[in-house]
């Protein structure tokens, strides 16, 4: 979900004051009061003021009324102004959370505008894929962020490596090398499952399989299980916990005590390290997850968000025409230079260049994908079968065995079990 892979992001924008309510523009008297739903901290106040001057002096009569969301309790908030007969114009919502939202009935299609103003056809796929259901786009891109490695510069130089591995083969070797001399090569949680898809998806396979509608865990297939089995070769070259996740304890906290030559984390990751480490401060580097060859980044889970227009928004065409431009080039580069994300096209990734880890994130976005696009894929995070299978497997359990319980298990969620 898009709040848990931006959490290390959002820690960069975190200081950001975005009090009360909501942001009236400054320009209030417009005939039209467009009233949209965003996620707090994912705009700065600064980023929303020169937007909203610049649109409002483009439409005379369009008042913009932004209102900040928590992240916490948005879902049955969303669904419940979907319903009812008092929706906001605009929502920002978490990528894979398109499709429960669609499934209500509650959202305008947006296909048309998509294709014909917005240059679909070069979304990133992350972010495009979950917010088309059944071939009606119903969420347009907005931003991106995603998981790179973040390497402690020093270590890298003790052990002779010059420049970051570029394949998964020679991204083994040097891990192999940082893991000596009392350092941790990687600190890699038993748990990340996030990480995990990444490596299924490189090798072909799929968390879950869906056809006309009925999902299917596919942990088990031949390809999940190579995923893992690269998970678990890279796990033993550090230390990280084999039955907790990246959050217990924070990797970052582990990072920072200096003998860890490598997380895989969000760039924003970077800020807690150099606050709880300050000697570390520009001695960390960056770049995308290795993939099977050099031709291209490793497949990653890309979190973000889409927006999304309801069906019984009051101002429906107001509304369209505010995604229309958020979603455009020229606010795409703005924000995605003002909030160190991802803009929602590749060939935009040049706004943030001068960003180290921006743009390793947008290197690998590249390749990003998105959770299995069900409407109850929800339920599966929830109770998170995939998270002690991936413990067995390390602690020495059957792969097979282990993956096939966990399958059946996602098999019974999606099926609303």
């Amino acid at each position: 979900m898009k709040n848990r892979i931006l959490a290390g992001a959002i820690a960069l924008v975190s200081s950001v004051a975005l009090g009360g309510c909501g942001y009236l523009s400054p320009s209030a008297g417009g005939d039209t009061d467009v009233t949209i739903w965003l996620m707090k901290g994912s705009a700065s106040t600064e980023f929303l003021d020169k937007f909203t001057t610049a649109y409002e002096a483009e439409h005379d009569s369009v008042e913009l009324n932004f209102k900040f969301q928590e992240w916490g309790g948005i879902g049955p908030k969303v669904l419940s102004a979907l319903k009812g007969g008092n929706s906001p114009d605009v929502i920002e919502v978490g990528n894979t959370q398109v499709a429960q939202y669609a499934e209500s009935g509650g959202l305008r299609d947006l296909t048309l505008e998509s294709m014909r103003d917005l240059g679909s056809e070069d979304w990133l796929p992350g972010l495009a894929e979950p917010g088309s259901i059944n071939g009606v786009q119903y969420g347009i891109p907005w931003y991106a962020a995603n998981r790179v490695v973040i390497y402690n510069k020093d270590l890298f130089a003790q052990a002779g490596i010059d420049t970051p591995p570029k394949n998964r083969e020679q991204w083994i070797a040097d891990t192999e090398r940082l893991d000596a001399e009392g350092n941790q090569g990687i600190y890699l949680a038993g748990q990340n499952w996030y990480v995990l898809a990444g490596f299924i998806w490189d090798e072909g396979g799929e968390l879950a399989n869906g056809e006309d509608g009925d999902w299917v865990g596919s942990l088990d297939s031949p390809a999940a299980l190579r995923g893992m089995e690269f998970y678990k070769k890279l796990q033993a070259l550090g230390s990280g916990p084999k039955d907790a996740d990246e959050e217990n304890p924070p990797q970052t906290d582990v990072f920072a005590r200096g003998n860890v030559a490598q997380i895989i984390s969000t760039p924003g990751s970077a800020a807690l390290i150099e606050q709880a480490n300050p000697e570390l401060k520009g001695k960390l580097g960056y770049f995308p997850i290795p993939g099977k060859t050099t031709k291209k980044p490793g497949a990653v889970f890309t979190g973000g968000s889409d927006l999304i227009v309801p069906e019984k928004a009051p101002h429906r065409s107001a509304g369209i025409d505010v995604v229309k431009a958020l979603a455009s080039e020229k606010w795409q580069r703005e924000l995605a230079l003002a909030m160190s994300y991802v803009p929602n096209k590749p060939k935009l990734a040049s706004a943030i260049g001068s960003q180290e880890g921006t743009a390793a994130m947008a290197e690998g976005a590249t390749q990003g994908r998105a959770t299995p696009n069900s409407a109850q894929w929800a339920e599966v995070e929830e109770t998170n079968p995939i998270k002690p299978y991936m413990t067995a497997v390390l602690e020495g359990g059957d792969p097979e065995k282990a993956a096939k319980s966990a399958s059946e298990r996602i098999s019974s969620l999606l099926a609303g079990g």
